[in-house]
C-alpha cells in the first residue's frame, strides 16, 4: 500500500548498523539525547525566568534621590583655569 513493512525497516536496520557500526549509533544516540535533554532545560530556564519577571513588582527603576544643581558651583582650579586661557589665546 505504499508503506514499508516491518522487514523493509528490519533490513534499513541492518544495513545501517552494517555502515556505521555500533559504536558510531551509540554516541549518536547519546549525543542526540543530550542535546534534546539541554535544549528542554534551556526552554524551562527561560519559561522560569519570564514567569520571575512578570510576578516582580514594577516600582521605580532606581533610587535616586533629587537633588538641586542651582546652588553648586563646579571646583576649579586656579592653575586649570591658567592653563585654559593660555591654550585659548
Amino acid at each position: 500500500m505504499g508503506a514499508f513493512s516491518i522487514t523493509h525497516w528490519l533490513v534499513i536496520a541492518v544495513i545501517v548498523v552494517l555502515l556505521f557500526g555500533t559504536k558510531k549509533l551509540r554516541g549518536l544516540g547519546s549525543d542526540l539525547g543530550a542535546s534534546i535533554k539541554g535544549f528542554k532545560k534551556a526552554m524551562n530556564e527561560d519559561d522560569a525566568s519570564k514567569a520571575h519577571k512578570e510576578t516582580e513588582t514594577t516600582g521605580s527603576d532606581a533610587d535616586f534621590s533629587a537633588k538641586s544643581i542651582n546652588g553648586t558651583k563646579p571646583e576649579v582650579k586656579a592653575e586649570e583655569t591658567k592653563s585654559q586661557n593660555k591654550e585659548q589665546v
